[in-house]
């Protein structure tokens, strides 16, 4: 990628200018043209679509109310509707969302593309073991070579074309907080925080995500990658709920301030990325400032509890099973105790693709990453 790929502030607010007079960031979505061939999905369960469901695990989202607003009902997605993946891939042109990994098992067509997200999973292998099973990132790039493999015995073993087609997929990796949520602080569990400052951590949890991501870029093809920042995980129902908001704050300002580190992390990562790996077109998504837009947005009228029953007055995560959510759940920032409403999703994967703001995304936004 060209160095001025940076999420340098100054060079991205010209980029930023550039696009906008070009006419490529506000308010226009490419409904109905396909802009990529394919769409790959690394992540977690904000991601998750039915990867879990057969997992003996504690995380998995394949029971009412989950998906009450989704026209297939209940299939392993963590909210009442779509996530932020699906309303992308809506955006890039596609007819039907990203197949699960474990729908494709079997013979599913996998030219479009594959989602390999699984809750409660991490950058780290330990993260989120105390949940049960789950697909770490390490586990979601093997099973990706198994699509790769599969891919190139389509295309009649020409390894080359599959890299070519490869390359010009889109790729999105959205890991990182289980990391924090279901590893650095739950200290009883898990030792990373007697081990490490938040800025060792933050470190150390970045230096393992660029060997992943060098991994899908150097065996398996990828040049146009997405990497979705954490939200603001301090200020989530279940978080306040159990580690108790701080100093007057409404959140858990400690956590938030570990994201952040993380997030500065990798906006650093995408400008080493970009500079150091040829034809790379890394860019980074920052959820914490959009999500953080989305609570002082009008429509969005309960910004600190879950629009479903949550067991244990919040502490717990998920929904009760079977019990009614909330009538009005487009004025919901959250679903559950932890992860969003469609109706956030939406607010997010608009920024993304269509940045309205030279801080939402860095260099560029998901629409003129499709365009490259």
């Amino acid at each position: 990628m060209k160095e001025s790929y940076y999420c340098n502030p100054a060079i991205r607010c010209f980029l930023f200018i550039l696009f906008s007079v070009s006419g490529s960031v506000h308010g226009r979505h490419d409904h109905g043209q396909l802009m990529v061939p394919c769409f790959f999905i690394f992540g977690a369960s904000s991601f998750d679509n039915g990867n879990n469901n057969a997992l003996p695990t504690l995380a998995k989202a394949n029971y009412p109310p989950y998906g009450i607003d989704f026209p297939a009902g209940p299939t392993g997605r963590f909210s009442n509707g779509r996530s932020i993946v699906d309303i992308i891939s809506e955006f890039l042109g596609f007819d039907d969302y990203i197949p699960s990994f474990a729908s494709t098992v079997g013979g599913e067509n996998i030219l479009k593309g594959v989602n390999y997200a699984s809750g409660g999973s991490g950058i780290r292998a330990e993260t989120g073991q105390h949940a049960g099973a789950r697909i770490s990132m390490d586990g979601q790039l093997r099973n990706h070579q198994i699509t790769v493999l599969s891919l190139i015995n389509r295309l009649g073993q020409n390894e080359s074309a599959a890299k070519e087609y490869l390359n010009k997929c889109i790729y999105a990796a959205g890991l990182g907080t289980n990391d924090y949520v279901s590893n650095y602080f739950l200290p009883s569990l898990y030792p990373t925080s007697r081990i490490y400052t938040p800025e060792q951590y933050a470190l150390v949890l970045a230096q393992q995500y660029s060997r992943q991501l060098k991994t899908l870029y150097t065996n398996y093809g990828a040049r146009k990658v997405a990497l979705f920042g954490l939200a603001q995980l301090g200020c989530a129902p279940s978080v306040v709920a159990s580690k108790g908001a701080t100093n007057g704050s409404a959140c858990v300002d400690y956590i938030n301030d570990a994201v952040q580190i993380f997030n500065n992390r990798l906006k650093e990562l995408v400008d080493e990325l970009n500079r150091n790996l040829t034809d790379a077109k890394f860019i980074y998504v920052n959820v914490y400032e959009i999500a953080s837009e989305a609570t002082s947005y009008p429509s969005f009228r309960v910004i600190d509890a879950p629009c479903c029953p949550v067991a244990s007055n919040n502490t717990l995560i998920l929904c009760t099973i079977n019990q009614t959510p909330c009538p009005n759940r487009d004025e919901y920032l959250y679903w559950d105790a932890l992860h969003l409403s469609e109706a956030t999703n939406m607010f997010i994967a608009n920024r993304s693709y269509n940045a309205q703001s030279p801080t939402h995304t860095c260099p560029i936004d998901i629409s003129d990453l499709a365009k490259l």
